[in-house]
């Protein structure tokens, strides 16, 4: 007999957002911890919120199976939560079919009640939806979708040129952050908190009023948490009228582990082996760090959510080196290979527009002339 009361934890993703998608859920007894239900499954070519509801659909659907009378929900998708507890408001068109089958079936229990957990206490459920991305990934897309579509792979997606007469872009001007000590040594810098150095500054500053100029009207200003992207973002929106700035965790850089602080020739004579196959597949982090493939998670979930929250309008993204690299790696339907071989100035701008069905274009690459009286 199943408990009155179970747990449900769910989630969704993309390897490209949008790309191939999985999702994952399983329903679970709060006192014995014990698996009562596992569904997982791809959905061919989907966004990251497309398929963290379907997780929750199928969660609900399990418990629902089971007879139980009251659910837990745990996900770490914090928009899906906050959408079903109606609090954020559900701006894209894609994701409301969604969302009210969801909330039709919260209507089946006696009480439902949603919670935001951290991706590592998500563990059983994102391993889950990540088998389903890799078995997306590896077939051919099915005919008809599983769920309706917010865009579509960029590698097949609609010319950036067609025209699109009932369709706004989505403006993201990329910015990475101003120079630092670290930047001028050629050294690793991830998680660390190094500031900008004098002639970083200078960068933010030429920054801002290039960005102001490329767009006297924004929406949002987003930065990683780390200093040199806040001193950065502060100067832009200070520019731009004094747009409130919002700090992102996932925009922050990868974490190179041992790595962190020293040069490349430095790591080539310590790790040969780690550094070869690093460069070899985004999938290897280094030692003690994070692979480029779950920056590349984290970056894209950030994407996913502008695109809903700011539809047809612009944002500035200010990040480092990596995940502006991620997002443009996929803009671009780029390889691996891309990630070594684009170089990524201090206080370059890049600038895409995506529209809501799967249309990409991007428009400039490091974009550096701004920083010509600097240099």
């Amino acid at each position: 007999m199943a408990p009155r009361v179970v747990v449900v934890e769910a989630d969704g993703g993309s390897r490209g957002n949008p790309g191939p998608a999985g999702y994952g859920a399983l329903v679970r007894d709060p006192e014995t911890g014990e698996v009562l239900a596992e569904r997982s499954e791809s959905l061919g070519t989907a966004t990251n919120n497309v398929a963290e509801y379907q997780g929750l659909i199928a969660g609900l659907t399990a418990a629902a199976e089971l007879g139980v009378a009251e659910v837990d929900v745990r996900m770490d998708s914090k928009l899906v939560v906050e959408q079903m507890c109606g609090r954020w408001q559900i701006k894209h068109p894609g994701l409301r079919p969604l969302a009210a089958q969801a909330a039709g079936l919260v209507g089946r229990f006696s009480a439902v009640r949603f919670t935001w957990i951290p991706r590592e206490q998500n563990r059983h459920a994102d391993a889950l939806a990540n088998a389903a991305m890799d078995a997306a990934a590896g077939r051919p897309e099915p005919a008809t979708p599983a769920a309706p579509v917010v865009g579509s792979d960029p590698a097949t997606a609609p010319p950036s040129w067609e025209p699109r007469p009932s369709f706004t872009a989505t403006r993201l001007i990329l910015v990475r952050h101003g120079e630092t000590a670290y930047t001028e040594q050629r050294r690793y810098s991830g998680r660390g908190d190094v500031p900008l150095s004098g002639r970083g500054r200078a960068q933010a500053g030429a920054t801002a009023t290039r960005v102001a100029a490329l767009a006297p009207s924004v929406a949002a200003v987003l930065s990683s948490p780390l200093s040199r992207c806040t001193s950065t973002a502060a100067a832009i929106a200070g520019a731009l009228g004094n747009v409130p700035v919002r700090t992102e965790d996932d925009l922050i850089e990868c974490d190179f582990g041992q790595w962190e602080g020293r040069t490349f020739a430095e790591v080539r004579q310590q790790w040969p082996g780690e550094m070869d196959a690093w460069l070899a597949s985004a999938r290897i982090a280094p030692p003690g760090g994070e692979s480029f493939t779950r920056v590349a998670e984290r970056a894209h979930r950030v994407i996913a959510g502008l695109l809903t929250a700011y539809p047809g309008e612009t944002v500035v993204v200010v990040s480092h080196v990596s995940p502006i690299k991620l997002v443009l790696r996929d803009a671009l339907a780029a390889g691996d290979g891309f990630l070594h071989r684009l170089f990524l100035d201090a206080a370059g701008i890049s600038v895409l527009d995506m529209w809501p069905d799967g249309g990409v274009a991007v428009r400039t690459v490091n974009d550096t002339a701004h920083l010509a009286k600097i240099d």
